[in-house]
């Protein structure tokens, strides 16, 4: 079988791979991302005796009409959410831990790791040099959020890409970009904010 200069092929997991490198033994021996289903749930994940975390941020509480309005948003994904979510559910993403149509304060965000308190958003081109976006940004930063943001192509078209993006920003590799918005680190760390008397 011949690929196609530039064709995307996908590994064994679903994941998109650059052309050629299907089967190859480069392409197999390291990946970035851990296998489907791998690290889907850690071992001390609801066992007796954890530490049950108390969420004192005002953000995070329901809203009237938010969590409703979240779950028709769920249902009502686009495809290139149900495609990136199929790639961060279940920890499928080297064991980081993503929840989707999450309502923060006024907003509800595509994806959201919590732990690395970083918001992934999925936009089609209603989106583009969108004044709202840009207050709804910057208010998630004030709050501690950093924001990533991908246009519906490039998860349809570069999907390796966009995960690769997104294990860089939550490992702090990933540097900002205010001229773009493609990236808004967060304006402070949570903890620093809580340290404050």
């Amino acid at each position: 079988m011949t690929v196609a200069p530039g064709a995307p092929s996908s590994d064994p997991s679903g994941h998109l791979l650059p052309a050629g490198e299907k089967g190859s033994a480069e392409a197999t021996a390291y990946s970035p991302f851990s296998p489907r289903g791998e690290g889907a749930r850690r071992a001390d994940e609801g066992a007796p005796g954890t530490a049950i975390k108390i969420i004192k941020q005002d953000i995070r509480k329901h809203r009237s009409g938010k969590t409703s309005q979240a779950r028709r948003l769920r249902q009502n994904e686009t495809e290139e959410e149900y495609q990136l979510w199929s790639d961060l559910r279940a920890r499928r993403l080297n064991g980081y831990k993503f929840a989707r149509q999450v309502p923060l304060g006024p907003y509800i965000v595509d994806f959201l790791c919590r732990k690395h308190d970083l918001v992934v958003e999925v936009d089609g081109a209603q989106h583009a040099d969108n004044a709202y976006d840009r207050l709804r940004t910057d208010w998630l930063n004030t709050q501690g959020y950093s924001v990533v943001r991908f246009w519906n192509h490039e998860i349809s078209r570069e999907r390796r890409s966009v995960l690769e993006t997104i294990l860089a920003a939550l490992s702090g590799r990933l540097e900002a970009d205010p001229a773009s918005g493609f990236y808004a680190p967060a304006s402070f760390t949570k903890k620093n904010k809580e340290q404050q008397p």
